[in-house]
Order: C-alpha cells, then sequence, then structure tokens
C-alpha cells in the first residue's frame, strides 16, 4: 500500500525548490515559458501562506501552497499545484488541494482563488470537481488569453 503523506515546509526547502522547477519545465513544455508572477518566499509562511509537499513512500511527489490575496483578509490565492507526471492519478493532488483550502481556512481564509491556463486540462477538471467556478481573470496573467481564473467559498 503506498503512503502518502503531506507536510508543510518552506518555499525554499529543497523539496519544494525541486517541485517548484518541475512545475516551471512543466509550464515551459506547455506555454514555451514558466510562471513569471513575483513570489517571495515569505509569502507562503503562517499566517499569510502555507507550502505543502506531497511524500508518496517517503519521496516527494507533489506540491501546492497559498498565499494571502488582495487586501480583505479573507481570500486565499492556491500556487504551485503540481504532481509528478509518474504519481498521477492516485487522488494526491485533490488531498493536496483539500489541504491547502484546510489550512487557508485554519488561518482565516474564507475564499481561495486561483490561476492556471487553458493549455491544463487535467488542472481545470481537478478545481472544477473540487468546487471552483469561473472568476473574472486577475494577477500578473489577467489579459493573458490563456489564462482561466477560479474561485471557491470555503464555508
Amino acid at each position: 500500500m503506498e503512503k502518502i503523506e503531506i507536510r508543510r515546509v518552506g518555499y525554499l526547502d529543497p523539496d519544494a525548490q525541486a517541485l517548484v522547477e518541475a512545475t516551471m519545465a512543466d509550464l515551459r513544455e506547455r506555454y514555451g515559458d514558466g510562471d513569471g508572477t513575483p513570489v517571495d518566499p515569505a509569502d507562503f509562511e503562517p499566517p499569510r501562506g502555507a507550502f505543502l509537499v506531497a511524500y508518496l513512500d517517503g519521496a516527494p511527489v507533489a506540491s501546492g501552497a497559498w498565499r494571502a490575496h488582495g487586501t480583505d483578509g479573507a481570500t486565499a490565492e492556491v500556487k504551485r499545484m503540481f504532481t509528478a507526471a509518474h504519481a498521477r492519478g492516485r487522488g494526491i493532488a485533490r488531498a493536496v488541494l483539500a489541504e491547502v483550502e484546510r489550512t487557508a481556512h485554519e488561518h482565516g481564509r474564507r475564499r481561495m482563488v486561483l490561476e492556471t491556463g487553458s493549455r491544463q486540462p487535467e488542472a481545470i477538471r481537478l478545481y472544477q470537481a473540487c468546487g471552483y467556478r469561473r472568476i473574472p481573470d486577475f494577477g500578473f496573467y489577467r489579459d493573458a488569453p490563456d489564462v482561466r481564473s477560479f474561485g471557491k467559498d470555503l464555508t
């Protein structure tokens, strides 16, 4: 039986950074470039955020994070959702997203928002299956033709 463990780590943790680089490589393959959204490692430190890594039988295979969004103190932005190709189809991304939402809610966030792209249909399917709905585009890529923004209330 495979054992999945999800841990909060710092953004600069070696496992986190390896998964961020894998995320960027995946985005470069899909779009020709990685994610240019400005990111500060401090964005992912409680109480303003968290970075999570999922381990499958002790090996890091997935990540997900949240950071404060806007000025209302109630909204969090999902960032760096990624699952290694060999670990996909096992429910790991769904488990990571649930933990992202749980930890954000634990820190007073009542709404989640995220940006993804049209060339990531598996991500879009995941978000929709988890209750996310289209919202007006926002953020760094709000004017990009491929951007798709989603939101979900955490109630």
